[in-house]
């Protein structure tokens, strides 16, 4: 395998278990977003347009719906002679099989591939977070600042402070402490889970945690808190641009319906275009007695009723006097004559039958699980 500068190794084997209904059957990161996109898009988008084109992807749980879209990567131009996308999933251990025990046994689980690629810096990403942003700046920050490790850093409102890792930074962005969801934090620079390590001070650390009965085998918990006890070089990099974590039902709506404002905090199909792998569907059909309203209408969907401020994704049909307000609607979902829906998720291929109402509220989104009908 031909080496490479820098390996992205993509973390996609979360359960999402807070997202609930929705990960029922599929994995976090294959969950659909923003009409037309799943969330793994993002990261894989990132390394695309950085200029990174040797990604691995770690999965885990319920992983066949996310092996199936991420194919060779050639949705994402992955799949470049000497670059592509590789599933990485789970080895059997000596004892049988087994899961990865925490975000770094993931990686040393797969350091074979890692050292097979002989990468310089190797960039560890999560696969469930909505964002965009140029890693190649990272990387050269990294570079200049002669660091061991990178960790992508993100300003959060203080009172969330608490729900994150938090680092401890210097006036120069050098890391001094790591604090692990501090119930009285010290700043409010949040780790995005996205770190650049040095590949043989990575593969070094792995190795000794791997061998520490004692250790969660995780970066945050374990391994970060390890480098800088041993006084290694910790940088920060501060991102200022959209990030959101999208691990809750409400963050995984507020950040849909972000994309709806009159000034979205980022372009899809901007100059950083996020690629997606769905196929070609016919244009959507507004009907003459239809009302839409600051929504997001995707290919294939046909409108008879009246839709405001949500996000349908494809061939999704909503009937004659029916109403879908403040919601995501997902695929091959049909919302009969005179139905309600307001602030909820609705996910692929549900039922909402004739006059049925489905009716959450701000901060309590009502969601429909896969496949049910109403």
């Amino acid at each position: 395998m031909r080496k490479t500068e820098c390996l992205a190794m993509i973390l996609a084997g979360g359960q999402g278990s807070r997202l609930g209904a929705l990960t029922k059957k599929i994995a976090k990161p294959a969950v659909p977003f923003g009409g037309k996109y799943r969330i793994i898009d993002f990261p894989l988008s990132n390394c695309a347009n950085s200029g990174i084109g040797k990604v691995g992807v770690l999965t885990q749980y319920k992983p066949l719906e996310l092996h199936n879209y991420l194919g060779t990567g050639s949705a994402w131009d992955l799949d470049r002679k000497g670059g592509g996308v590789f599933i990485l999933p789970p080895y059997a251990r000596e004892k049988g099989a087994d899961w990865y025990r925490g975000t770094a046994d993931a990686i040393y689980q797969n350091i074979n591939f890692v050292d097979i690629t002989e990468p310089d810096y190797v960039l560890i990403l999560s696969g469930d977070h909505i964002y965009t942003m140029d890693y190649s700046l990272m990387l050269d920050a990294h570079k200049k600042n002669h660091a061991d490790a990178t960790i992508g850093v993100f300003e959060v409102p203080w009172d969330e402070a608490p729900r994150f890792g938090i680092m401890n930074t210097d006036a120069n962005g050098k890391i001094e402490e790591f604090e692990e969801k501090p119930a009285n934090p010290k700043s409010n620079l949040a780790s995005m889970g996205i770190y650049i390590f040095s590949k043989d001070v990575l593969k070094k650390y792995l190795e000794e945690d791997a061998a520490n009965d004692n250790s969660s085998h995780d970066f945050g918990k374990d391994i970060i808190p390890k480098m800088l006890n041993d006084g290694l070089n910790l940088q920060s990099y501060a991102f200022e641009g959209y990030w959101k974590d999208v691990g809750t039902i409400e963050s995984l709506w507020q950040a849909n319906m972000d994309l709806i404002q009159d000034e979205p905090p980022f372009e899809l199909q901007g100059e950083w275009r996020i690629y997606s792998s769905n196929p070609s569907l016919p244009p959507q059909y507004i009907g003459p007695d239809a009302t839409v309203n600051k929504s997001m209408i995707n290919e294939g969907s046909m409108i008879l009723g009246e839709v405001s401020h949500s996000v349908v994704f494809s061939s999704v049909k909503v009937g004659k006097g029916a109403v879908v307000r403040n919601s995501v609607i997902l695929p091959g979902t049909v919302i009969e004559d005179g139905a309600v829906v307001d602030y909820a998720i609705i996910a692929h291929n549900c039922k909402i039958t004739a006059n049925a109402k489905v009716q959450g509220e701000p901060g309590a989104i009502s969601v429909v699980a896969e496949g049910e009908t109403v």
